[in-house]
């Protein structure tokens, strides 16, 4: 027998509290790239590897959300969106330890690049919350 799911639509306050997070890390971290102090080169790496992060971890919310029931998903696919999102951490760790900035700075870019990559994981778990809810929805009034 299949696994039946019973879906609870989220609220309206809670898709704009979602929406908020979201919309506030990345413009934290634009903030801080956009005053640090330094070269260009550096701020060019921390915009590729902030959109890195961010996209891994919308892969990987993905990747766990659709391997819930069980293997669904290549087991090599499911091994490069790991290694992908810990590449990304790790460069963005890197790059943010290597650069020469103040830790003031230094610590306002790491907690705004971990507000990101928390953030984005739950926009991404609320957007598939929502397909799910839409096709849970849609079947219960085919079958009616």
């Amino acid at each position: 027998m299949a696994t039946r799911y019973v879906m609870q639509r989220h609220t309206v306050a809670w898709r704009i509290q979602i929406w908020t997070s979201f919309i506030s890390s990345i413009a934290a971290c634009a903030v801080g790239i956009a005053y640090m102090p330094s070269q260009e080169v550096d701020t060019a790496f921390l915009v590729i590897g902030l959109l890195f992060c961010v996209f891994t971890s919308f892969a990987v919310a993905k990747t766990i959300r659709d391997n819930r029931d069980g293997p669904n998903d290549a087991s090599l696919w499911v091994m490069a969106v790991w290694a992908s999102f810990v590449a990304a951490n790790c460069l963005m760790a890197w790059g943010l330890w290597g650069l020469t900035i103040t830790p003031w700075h230094r610590g306002f870019m790491v907690v705004s690049w971990l507000y990101v990559v928390g953030s984005a994981c739950s926009v991404a778990k609320m957007m598939r919350d929502q397909y799910e809810a839409d096709l849970i929805e849609r079947d219960a009034n085919v079958t009616s």
